[in-house]
């Protein structure tokens, strides 16, 4: 793959004055938009990055220059770094700056293409203590002695596990444990936190917890969330902002993967100095995480989406999904699918990271000569990378995206278009920039702005 530095032959530039017209709904009606340091509306594009294979001295060896390279040819521009406590700190209080040193060289390639990151303390199925999965150290696992057993081809249930729930309910709830997970987000924030690319920290990847006798997951998930994990989150929180003294960066806050199931969070306010929360869920279907096709008429994709806007709209918080994507994208029913959720997503949130960036089979992106897998070049389109202005409508169409909004001065929108045709309408000044994006400055506030971009947007 090779970035191209314009737009494509069938680029077309109508900077006319529009009359006041009907606009679209506003995608999110009532959650607040994510911003930059300049007040601009953001939406965030991209791919996790995550090395689960290498560890110790190799960690991070399967991320390369050629990923963020690749995934900013395509138009992307947002990265969620898994990043595992078990690598940073092997031993109690001994924190290894070999790791942290690959992490920044992770970062200075996203920096040199431009593309933020959110750091992702990453866990699955709580750590190495149980069958070689990566996340919390062994040495910050306690069990009680209860037993746990792997689940060949489902590793999800592996959480249902006694010895696992266990684990849980004492990183929560041991004091010596909170304060070694406060200083590992002090140590990764103090470090990183200076590094330009890094946009923000997403706190833990789909916390679990234990479950009662005779509780239902639902209820279980809720009274984790409440009780738990909003604390968890608010010390964290104050561990981070205590390190990072800049407070320009946001903090990614994830409920339960329940979520997935349409079942709406029990997460309460998170309380951060700064006052800079994504609420950050996962759009996962456990059906199709199983092996099923999409199937429209089991209007999954809506509930989920009746489900995962009640929060941002109750505590006022922006919506960024971190983690979607299928494992088979070739079934029958992909190609409805990925038109669904794209949709869906580009109504209420303000950007995703599709699982994930990798060169290979199952869910990768790309196959190993970088080809899109099937149907997942469709995440590649035109989108408005930051806004400065109100926006009036917004909404992603597959093939084609439209954007309009009220210039708030003479601030500077951003556009990715891509190989896409652009058409502008609105007293603004219209320049190209390099991996198809588009600079539109206004020349005054107050005046409707009408951007569509057709066709598609990934650069080669």
């Amino acid at each position: 793959m090779r970035t191209r530095r314009l737009w494509g032959a069938g680029l077309v530039l109508a900077l006319t004055l529009l009359l006041p017209s009907p606009a679209a709904a506003v995608p999110g009606d009532g959650i607040p938009p994510l911003t930059d340091e300049h007040g601009r509306a953001l939406t965030l594009r991209g791919w996790n990055l995550a090395d689960k294979e290498h560890r110790g001295d190799a960690a991070l060896s399967a991320i390369t220059e050629r990923d963020l390279r690749d995934m900013a040819g395509h138009g992307f521009d947002f990265a969620r770094l898994a990043v595992f406590w078990d690598d940073l700190e092997p031993r109690p209080g001994r924190y290894s700056e070999r790791y942290l040193r690959k992490v920044e060289r992770v970062l200075d390639w996203a920096a040199r293409y431009r593309i933020r990151v959110v750091i992702d303390a990453h866990q699955d199925v709580y750590g190495p203590a149980f069958g070689g999965h990566r996340g919390i150290p062994e040495w910050a696992t306690r069990t009680d002695g209860l037993p746990w057993r792997p689940h060949p081809g489902d590793w999800f249930a592996e959480y249902f596990e006694p010895g696992v729930q266990a684990a849980f309910e004492h990183l929560y709830e041991d004091p010596d444990l909170r304060r070694a997970q406060e200083r590992m987000w002090a140590v990764l924030a103090g470090r990183l936190g200076r590094h330009p690319a890094v946009f923000g920290y997403d706190l833990i990847n789909e916390p679990m917890g234990r479950m009662r006798p005779g509780e239902h997951l639902p209820d279980a998930a809720r009274r984790v969330e409440s009780t738990q994990v909003t604390p968890m989150y608010d010390r964290l929180a104050a561990a981070i902002r205590s390190a990072d003294g800049d407070r320009r960066h946001w903090l990614f806050v994830e409920p339960t993967p329940v979520v997935g199931e349409g079942v709406p969070t029990a997460l309460g306010r998170i309380h951060d100095p700064a006052g800079k929360v994504v609420y950050a869920p996962h759009f996962y279907n456990s059906a199709m995480e199983t092996g099923a096709d999409y199937d429209p008429s089991a209007g999954w994709v809506a509930a989920y989406e009746a489900a995962v806007v009640r929060y941002p709209r109750e505590r006022q918080v922006p919506v960024v999904v971190g983690e979607w994507g299928p494992p088979d994208s070739s079934l029958p029913g992909m190609a409805r699918y990925y038109a669904d959720a794209l949709r869906s997503l580009g109504r209420y949130g303000s950007g995703w990271a599709g699982w994930e960036w990798c060169y290979g089979g199952g869910y990768c992106a790309v196959d190993e000569g970088g080809r899109f897998r099937p149907n997942k070049e469709r995440t590649v389109g035109g989108y408005a990378v930051a806004v400065a202005g109100a926006v009036r409508g917004l909404s992603y169409d597959e093939g084609r995206f439209r954007l309009e909004y009220v210039t708030g001065g003479t601030g500077v929108t951003e556009v990715s278009v891509g190989r896409g045709r652009l058409e502008v309408a609105g007293p603004v000044v219209v320049r190209s920039g390099e991996r198809g994006r588009v600079f539109l400055r206004a020349l005054r506030a107050g005046a409707l702005v009408r951007v569509t971009v057709t066709g598609p947007s990934g650069t080669r």
